[in-house]
């Protein structure tokens, strides 16, 4: 095992990883930002290293990164997701300084993290992807080429996105000419690559994902579905484990094609495969993420497997410590992610202090967070505060539970998706388990609520109005 690791990330991520190192008893190195100097994972560190000056591009810094683990003696690197996580190039810089990346081969990441080459792949391990070009579109004409021949609508996207970033929906030759430059200019800002491709548009799909686990002696297996499709602008906002939509032998045939397409790569450590499923239960391979990922809490609570402890035993070089047969999913769970963002407002982030922190609790619920009362909340990330996982024996009990923490649940000073989610769980088409990517989109007026009045604001008006009182 590991004698001192080095977290590459910040935020709850970070904490998530520190969490999983201390029970397997490997002492932990933080890096932060003077951003971050204060925050909890830094605390929970048993060494931390400032890795400024920027409050973003530390965390991007390779070499700075490198230089600290070498000074601090580590002999493995934990990226989380987000920042360097699927960067090939820090992945190869780690091996070449004789520091085990903790995550997938650099040659893997590269092949997922081209989407062009990740398609060719799969279309060649015989794995179904969505119609779309073999390689990038070099000019919108070609663009429109391929619009004409596939029929709209169709998707441009980039060739080394994720996250929605990048990516444009095209209903007609118009708006085809418009996000081809757009797309092409997102590509360019988010990831330092322009180049593009473009896919068939599936409408209103589910986007269905795939955990796998593989290591170095030959054994993959995956831990069940998540299903992500409740989301905005390509978003995820909640995941629930596992999916109501798939049936046994979907359930199967998609675990079989998701162990094939890791093989296809020769990957070891942790990654997903997404696919998107169409109404006929038709489904094809979107994109394969060589890290973990943000809603893998879902799936460690239905099978009771620690996703971040097997990455870093298998990166040590040791076997999984169980087979598919082992791999047994017991009821559902159900992630809301807790975003600094007002859903009122079109989901603009919030930033400022929190005045006040009461998280829920009780069985089967867990909070992965970093936020605190008195926590400032920068403006430099990801919005996302904390992740509220709530697990149940059965779908009804996990809906009331997690409706309950809701409620529980107290963040005070910014603007929060706690209510928008507290309405989310008490609508009729999300408690069936039929929605689609389009559900929000779709809903809006559905999913309109009232807002919370603070009670910290209330008094405030209540105590002046009785001082004015008082004055006459």
């Amino acid at each position: 095992m590991f004698k001192k690791v080095l977290v590459a990330n910040r935020g709850e991520i970070a904490t998530r990883i520190i969490r999983a190192c201390k029970e397997l008893g490997i002492p932990t190195v933080a890096i932060y930002s003077e951003a971050d100097a204060s925050t909890y994972y830094v605390k929970k560190a048993d060494e931390a290293c400032l890795v400024g000056p920027g409050q973003v591009s530390g965390y991007l810094n390779i070499y700075k990164i490198i230089d600290l683990a070498r000074q601090k003696k580590v002999d493995a690197i934990h990226p989380g997701y987000g920042f360097l996580a699927e960067n090939p190039e820090f992945a190869r810089a780690c091996g070449e300084n004789g520091i085990k990346f903790i995550g997938p081969s650099p040659e893997a990441v590269w092949q997922m993290g081209n989407k062009s080459v990740a398609r060719n792949i799969m279309k060649k391990a015989g794995i179904p992807v969505i119609p779309g070009t073999d390689g990038n579109v070099e000019t919108v004409e070609d663009a429109l080429a391929f619009a004409k021949e596939a029929g709209y609508p169709v998707m441009v996207k980039a060739t080394s996105g994720g996250g929605g970033r990048g990516l444009r929906v095209c209903h007609n030759d118009e708006e085809l000419r418009r996000n081809y430059v757009i797309a092409k200019s997102e590509a360019k800002t988010a990831f330092g690559n322009d180049e593009i491709f473009m896919e068939k548009f599936i409408e209103s799909p589910r986007h269905i994902e795939f955990q796998v686990l593989a290591d170095a002696h030959g054994n993959v297996v995956h831990l069940g579905e998540r299903d992500c499709s409740i989301q905005r602008r390509h978003q995820k906002l909640v995941e629930i484990a596992p999916s109501l939509f798939l049936d046994d032998d979907l359930r199967r045939r998609m675990g079989e094609v998701a162990v094939a397409a890791a093989r296809a790569v020769n990957y070891t450590n942790a990654g997903t495969v997404e696919f998107l499923v169409d109404a006929h239960r038709n489904f094809y391979f979107m994109e394969m993420n060589t890290r973990i990922q943000v809603e893998h809490t879902v799936t460690e609570e239905v099978t009771g497997i620690d996703i971040v402890k097997e990455m870093i035993r298998i990166a040590a070089g040791n076997p999984l410590s169980f087979s598919q047969e082992d791999v047994k999913i017991s009821g559902y769970a159900i992630e809301c992610r807790i975003n600094a963002e007002d859903p009122k407002n079109d989901f603009l982030p919030s930033t400022g202090k929190v005045t006040a922190y009461y998280s829920p609790g009780g069985p089967g619920v867990r909070i992965d967070g970093n936020v605190y009362r008195g926590y400032i909340i920068p403006p430099y990330y990801d919005s996302m505060l904390a992740k509220l996982t709530v697990r149940g024996r059965t779908w009804e009990e996990t809906l009331n539970r997690t409706s309950r923490c809701l409620d529980e649940y107290v963040i005070r000073g910014v603007k929060t998706t706690i209510p928008f989610y507290k309405r989310l769980l008490k609508d009729d088409i999300f408690r069936s388990g039929d929605f689609t990517t389009k559900y929000i989109d779709e809903n809006a007026d559905r999913l309109n609520y009232e807002d919370e009045r603070d009670p910290a604001q209330i008094a405030m008006v209540v105590s002046a109005a009785i001082m004015a009182h008082y004055r006459l």
